[in-house]
């Protein structure tokens, strides 16, 4: 972390308070979200729905991290860098961690439904749910995303990342439940399951070797 000229210091405690009302409405919404979702997925026994339920709960301890971060800057003395930047790294790898958990459960659902062939109903709150989520995560991954360049913050960025692969999680969601929903394709919802894995697969290597850019 390189020192910063005066009036980059002086804008520094304004970005950390928009950095930290982005975390905690994206805890806030994402417990609301996982609890619909998780609720929604038993009911109509979709993978697609439980997984993304799951990954609402895994958003939320990201950005339970990314609180935790934020804050240990927040209180830091003026030349703690050195303590600040610790906290930067740890932050950065728990986000990446989380990825890769969510990535290797909703791999493994998802082949064991196909394998099984196992049916879901349709799901009309779902299909709700993820267009409602297209939204917010979208802007949500965006505002992180420039906050995190403001501060210089690569956990930020992680965590804009994951915020990411919940926005493209909600499309996968959205297609396949959408899927089953209109033409009764069941395999489409274990399906588009298994396909979110790619994506957050990718984003979690790319969280881990952040700083490996410096």
């Amino acid at each position: 972390m390189t020192r910063q000229t005066a009036p980059a210091a002086a804008a520094r405690p304004g970005l950390l308070r928009r950095a930290l009302r982005l975390e905690y409405l994206t805890v806030g919404w994402n417990i609301v979200e996982g609890l619909i979702a998780i609720a929604a997925g038993l009911a109509a026994g979709s993978v697609a729905l439980l997984a993304f339920g799951i990954d609402s709960f895994v958003e939320s301890a990201s950005g339970s991290v990314m609180v935790w971060r934020l804050l240990a800057e927040r209180s830091a003395e003026e030349d703690d860098e050195e303590r600040i930047e610790h906290v930067e790294h740890r932050a950065q790898k728990l986000v990446a961690g989380s990825l890769v958990l969510l990535a290797v459960y909703i791999a493994w659902d998802s082949i064991t439904s196909l394998l099984s062939g196992e049916r879901a109903a349709p799901s009309a709150v779902g299909i709700a749910l993820a267009i409602a989520s297209l939204a917010v995560m979208w802007w949500l991954a965006r505002e992180k995303r420039r906050v995190g360049i403001a501060l210089g913050s690569k956990a930020m960025a992680a965590d804009a990342f994951q915020t990411d692969a919940c926005f493209y999680l909600s499309l996968f969601l959205l297609v396949g439940i959408g899927a089953n929903a209109l033409f009764g394709w069941w395999w489409a919802d274990p399906l588009a399951a298994l396909g979110m894995t790619v994506f957050i697969g990718r984003e979690a290597v790319e969280a881990w070797r952040g700083d490996d850019d410096d």
